[in-house]
């Protein structure tokens, strides 16, 4: 464990990794409340199609908004994490700093998330006006600002998240998070959509599907069996794995 305290491993970060992690926060949490006031904030009263339409046309709008930007020539990513990594079981098991730093990030992001809206005042808005916006209206909550909120905040962990995965996969694209947006969504629904421990154990165990799929049986089907393996949940359990089946009271 004594390699965890030389230069560039864990314990060394670099602070200017840090300060680029906490300005991609700035800038993603501006983004995101820009966003939700022009795209989202007039369809309030629009049905749920027409807001998932929406976030798949914001979607490709930025991702073609940095194609002109920056073009589409990958970018090579430097790590905010120390490259070294941590030899167990007399080296049969390597862990690398990067899938430590993400793991205890998940942890401390999912505890302070859970606290945060069953807790306080403004994450109670929150799950009231995501259950109904009309009855949290009526309850005097401010609902516009409640799910500016939830962008903003939402849009910060976005940019964690962005910069982890590109210190594990180094190479950057303005197509990078396309594919990981959709996993990540999938994950989501795997452990139950209002679920935020369902969305962190969704998001593990589709990984180590990938993974064991990808060793043992083959790399080119490893979507297909993780979408397969989501499909088969749903018809057991459409909660997912942590969601909990809400009646309709009429």
């Amino acid at each position: 464990l004594s390699s965890l305290f030389e230069p560039g491993s864990l314990a060394a970060m670099a602070v200017p990794s840090l300060a680029g992690v906490v300005l991609a926060m700035i800038v993603c949490t501006v983004l995101g409340v820009v966003i939700e006031r022009l795209a989202y904030k007039p369809l309030r009263q629009a049905p749920s199609l027409a807001v998932l339409i929406t976030a798949i046309g914001v979607s490709y709008f930025l991702q073609n908004s940095a194609l002109l930007l920056w073009g589409s020539e990958p970018r090579i990513f430097t790590s905010v994490v120390g490259s070294g990594s941590i030899q167990l079981f007399d080296g049969q098991l390597t862990i690398t700093y990067t899938s430590i730093v993400t793991m205890l990030t998940c942890v401390v992001i999912m505890v302070v998330l859970t606290l945060f809206t069953s807790g306080t005042k403004m994450g109670k808005a929150m799950r009231a006006c995501s259950e109904d916006k009309g009855a949290a209206m009526l309850m005097g909550i401010d609902v516009n600002r409640t799910i500016s909120m939830t962008f903003a905040i939402g849009s910060a962990l976005a940019a964690i998240a962005g910069a982890l995965l590109c210190s594990t996969y180094p190479t950057l694209m303005p197509t990078t998070g396309s594919l990981p947006g959709i996993r990540a969504f999938t994950a989501a629904v795997f452990g139950g959509i209002g679920s935020i421990p369902g969305a962190m154990l969704g998001g593990i165990l589709l990984g180590l599907i990938e993974t064991f799929t990808k060793s043992y049986i083959t790399t080119n089907l490893y979507d297909a069996v993780v979408f397969g393996v989501l499909i088969v949940v749903l018809l057991v359990k459409p909660t997912g794995l942590l969601g909990k089946q809400i009646r309709e009271k009429v």
